[in-house]
């Protein structure tokens, strides 16, 4: 894992947080919460849960990438016979998370499926979605993932708060990691300059134009097959904004609760509406 201090001009979440390029970042490598014990039954619960998928979302996924449905039910196959799940559990990702962010098994998919060479997602925190993610480059074997946090706390469930940036990350998913502190408009605009990317998810909490802001970033800096993808769109009305300047209604990956946002450039429209200078 590459640690990416703040960038000038941003403050760093952390005075203790100076350190060189490849070290482990403070406070990651080791849960600060102990994991609630689970009985069997309880943890079969939660991984059947985290493994849920809607048939659209799927439809919608070999639309957004061109696979192959067989691949697609390869990459199913993946995830259930994958130990990711219980390694989550082990961290401390239990019913909280499952419920908050219930599509871990569709970023995986999507990413399998996309083979994106460059993932960028804000907001992170204890690293749910981007345990998900990072598992699937390491299938794919190419790509890679920069996270910008950490993310904001407020609105959300009880034991979020409870966690560090980057808990559910196990040691063995971050050689293709970059975690950047400095959770900033500049840091985004920093990090989506230096290149194309192929993926980028918006998780940074529900402040509308911050949201308008990072869709619309996100959208310039992807590449000709990316995708943007969006947490909780239901928080305000910014999705349904960057959709509308695109000249369709909110497109939706999967309805949750609660919904994700999906929209990729190969889904071009006539008539688009002005967006924002």
């Amino acid at each position: 894992m590459t640690y990416a201090p703040a960038g000038p001009g941003s403050a760093p979440a952390d005075s203790r947080l100076s350190m060189a390029l490849g070290d482990a970042v403070p406070n990651i490598n080791r849960p600060t919460r102990r994991a609630v014990l689970l009985t069997p039954s309880a943890r079969k619960g939660i991984r059947q849960r985290m493994l849920l998928l809607h048939q659209s979302a799927l439809d919608r996924i070999l639309a957004l990438t061109g696979a192959s449905y067989a691949d697609l039910l390869r990459f199913r196959r993946e995830l259930r016979e994958s130990d990711l799940p219980d390694i989550l559990i082990g961290r401390g990702a239990g019913i909280a998370f499952t419920r908050e962010l219930p599509q871990g098994a569709l970023l995986y998919l999507l990413v399998r499926a996309l083979r994106p060479s460059g993932v960028v997602e804000t907001g992170v925190r204890p690293g749910y979605s981007t345990a998900w993610i990072l598992s699937a480059l390491e299938a794919n074997g190419t790509g890679s993932l920069t996270s910008l946090g950490p993310g904001p706390t407020a609105g959300r469930m009880t034991g979020v708060h409870d966690v560090t940036v980057g808990q559910f990350v196990a040691p063995s998913l971050r050689a293709r990691w970059t975690l950047a502190l400095g959770n900033t408009e500049d840091r985004v605009r920093e990090i989506l300059a230096s290149r194309r990317i192929d993926l980028f998810l918006y998780d940074n909490g529900p402040d509308a134009n911050r949201a308008r802001f990072e869709l619309l970033a996100g959208w310039d800096a992807l590449s000709e097959r990316g995708i943007v993808l969006a947490h909780h769109v239901d928080a305000n009305s910014a999705w349904a904004d960057f959709c509308r300047w695109q000249g369709l209604p909110p497109q939706i990956l999967d309805p949750g609760p609660p919904p994700m946002g999906c929209l990729g450039m190969r889904t071009r429209a006539v008539g688009k509406e002005p967006r924002p200078a």
